[in-house]
């Protein structure tokens, strides 16, 4: 329920009028507060172009508060919840989930009842938040780090509302389900191939799908998105569109750009596993996914980790 997520920590914009507007998810166990301030003063370098356009570079030590003057910085607290893997004890968290084993697939029925009040309570978030701003959701961007990388990239999975978000990025995190909605992909890949064939024979076949019925069955992304909703349980939220359209998942995320960090030496959530969450956004149809490794880095984000994502940030949105 809304009601069990403490209210976001919002920093304000250092200049008017308000531009942008970024929503941040911490890890487990961290908090708004933990999180956020830090995160949003942490400093790096960043190189830009001189102002007569030259191919000369100065380098400027900066924040994400100070890159984004005019942006509203959004850190939601995750509730609490009973932490399966650290013997049910409370803590924040966006889900509960087990241990992250590649290919993370066991006791993943751990993760639907939180996933499933996360997203909602987010996707109330985003509405608001897309409410305030200027240009709405095109400028807005998604974002977490671990965990909250694992919640914010099943949010944007599920978010149907136009038009699509300006970006989203993860650091050092997963996509849960991530194995089983590639082979949901794969599996809608194989339907339609057969389908194909059964088409180009010259046989009747009386059980054969009518021209209207079920077409979005025959899209594998759309089988897959539309698993994961099945999955946990989220039902969609009150629309204008009608019930043919409302059964029938929009993937505006495929239009949203992201990026995904990932320390090497990562302990507690492996690179490989920010391998997977990429492939995965790829099979699904994201146009746009990129993912950094950065030897010598564990479980946190870096200096370098913050200049990319801003330098590629700033490319893809133009701010």
């Amino acid at each position: 329920m809304a009601s069990d997520y403490p209210a976001p920590l919002v920093i304000s914009p250092r200049q008017l009028p308000h531009k942008q507007t970024f929503i941040i998810l911490h890890g487990r166990g961290s908090s708004a507060e933990k999180f956020g301030p830090t995160l949003a003063d942490s400093q790096f370098q960043l190189n830009s172009t001189t102002p007569s356009g030259e191919s000369e570079e100065t380098t400027t030590t900066t924040t994400l508060a100070a890159t984004f003057p005019h942006a509203r910085f959004v850190f939601p607290t995750a509730a609490r919840r009973r932490a399966t893997v650290y013997g049910r004890a409370y803590t924040h968290q966006w889900f509960d989930n087990w241990k992250l084993d590649p290919p993370v697939t066991a006791r993943e029925e751990l993760q639907a009842p939180g996933l499933r009040e996360t997203v909602a309570y987010l996707h109330g978030l985003l509405r608001a938040e897309t409410a305030q701003v200027p240009g709405g959701s095109r400028s807005v961007v998604l974002g977490g780090l671990s965990q909250g990388c694992a919640a914010a990239l099943v949010t944007l999975l599920l978010w149907e509302s136009e038009p699509p978000l300006a970006a989203a990025f993860g650091m050092c995190g997963w996509l849960p389900y991530a194995a089983r909605l590639s082979e949901q992909v794969s599996q809608g890949v194989a339907a339609a191939n057969d389908d194909k064939r059964d088409d180009d024979g010259d046989a009747f076949d009386p059980f054969e799908r009518s021209d209207g019925e079920d077409e979005g069955e025959c899209d594998p992304p759309t089988r897959a998105v539309s698993w994961l909703r099945e999955e946990i349980q989220l039902e969609r939220s009150s629309s204008t569109r009608s019930e043919e359209e409302q059964n029938d998942p929009k993937l505006v995320f495929q239009r949203v750009p992201v990026f995904l960090g990932h320390g090497v030496e990562d302990d507690r959530v492996g690179v490989v596993l920010g391998r997977t969450a990429s492939q995965c956004l790829r099979d699904l149809g994201c146009a746009e996914v990129e993912l950094k490794e950065y030897s010598g880095l564990g479980h946190w984000y870096s200096a370098e980790m913050l200049r990319d994502l801003v330098s590629w940030m700033k490319a893809k949105t133009g701010w």
